[in-house]
């Protein structure tokens, strides 16, 4: 069986486990940065691609790959893919749901202490020499941390209740929004109590974001999102770009409607310089921490998804059903 990978072999050749799939298959790897013409010349015979979040899997590519039967994102995020035309060929579309779980809580809840904590702020201090002037300022206006902080997770799912889980020791009070709310024993064992999505919005000192990026979510933290947060509250993301109102964001935060903002994903990406939240950081330098989207980039999320991956090549070898199936076949 081919596989066209537009991923780094390196990735592969760490990270592949022991399974039978993993060493039987033929494995092309080609820049994820390239374009379509260039990855059918590679591999358009191949019976699998894989390929990460980020990156676009057209109706047109779909159609160009006689034999493809099995599409699988390397990560959570599969919002990239044409699913409807993936279904209409019969092709299985998979994702690796909760393979980075532990990094991505680990990175939201990281930022969530750098806002607090204003380390942005504190490091171009101490960079210019006024490691004694921002003592004195901090003294005067001394910032909260995670204990006295209410959270609240927007998303409740594997990445939301690790958050959870890791906030347990901080003492934080935690509410949640999902669009289905969970069982009492597993509010409990998070120490986490639902509430709506707009008592969240205007209780919450630190909103996170965990949900995938479809029609519900697009544009959820929209102006009326924003307005209901305190002036006081930060803006933790951490799941997909397509979920905030990039307008709406950065108006709020120029107009002191919004303390602080934390980014690891954006809509588009790659995020360039002219995007507005790119622009935006460079006004206003202490208050936006950016990362390039690697939450999920961790040894242990790169070792589940990788196994995930060949798990679901193998039911397709086999002629089953993969386990992890997302376009409904």
């Amino acid at each position: 069986m081919k596989v066209l990978v537009l991923a780094p072999k390196s990735r592969y050749d760490a990270f592949r486990p022991d399974l039978p799939a993993a060493k039987s298959a033929e494995l092309v790897f080609c820049d994820r940065e390239g374009t379509e013409a260039e990855w059918l010349a590679a591999a358009g015979d191949a019976d699998a691609l894989f390929v990460i979040p980020v990156t676009p899997v057209s109706a047109e590519l779909i159609s160009n790959m006689p034999n493809l039967k099995l599409i699988h994102s390397e990560g959570v995020g599969f919002d990239r893919i044409d699913l409807e035309a993936a279904r209409a060929r019969g092709i299985y579309v998979c994702n690796c749901a909760g393979c980075n779980a532990a990094a991505v809580s680990e990175l939201s809840v990281t930022l969530m202490g750098m806002l607090l904590h204003r380390v942005l702020w504190g490091n171009r201090m101490v960079r210019a020499g006024k490691q004694a002037e921002a003592v004195r300022l901090v003294e005067q206006d001394v910032p909260a941390d995670l204990s006295v902080s209410t959270v609240g997770l927007v998303g409740f799912g594997a990445i939301g209740q690790a958050v959870a889980e890791r906030l347990r020791p901080f003492g934080a009070t935690v509410y949640y929004y999902a669009p289905h709310r969970r069982d009492a024993e597993t509010e409990t064992r998070l120490n986490a109590r639902y509430l709506p999505l707009e008592e969240l919005a205007a209780v919450s000192d630190i909103v996170s974001l965990h949900l995938p990026a479809n029609d519900q979510s697009r544009g959820l933290v929209n102006r009326e999102f924003l307005a209901r947060m305190k002036p006081t509250a930060y803006l933790v993301n951490t799941a997909r770009g397509a979920i905030i109102d990039d307008e709406a964001l950065c108006a709020a935060v120029r107009e002191e409607r919004l303390r602080g903002v934390a980014l690891d994903c954006y809509e588009p990406e790659p995020a360039g310089a002219d995007h507005p939240l790119v622009r935006l950081a460079a006004e206003f330098p202490d208050r936006l921490i950016l990362c390039p989207h690697f939450g999920g980039a961790a040894q242990s999320a790169f070792r589940a998804a990788h196994r995930m991956l060949f798990e679901d090549l193998e039911s397709v070898l086999s002629r089953n059903r993969p386990e992890r199936v997302v376009n409904g076949l």
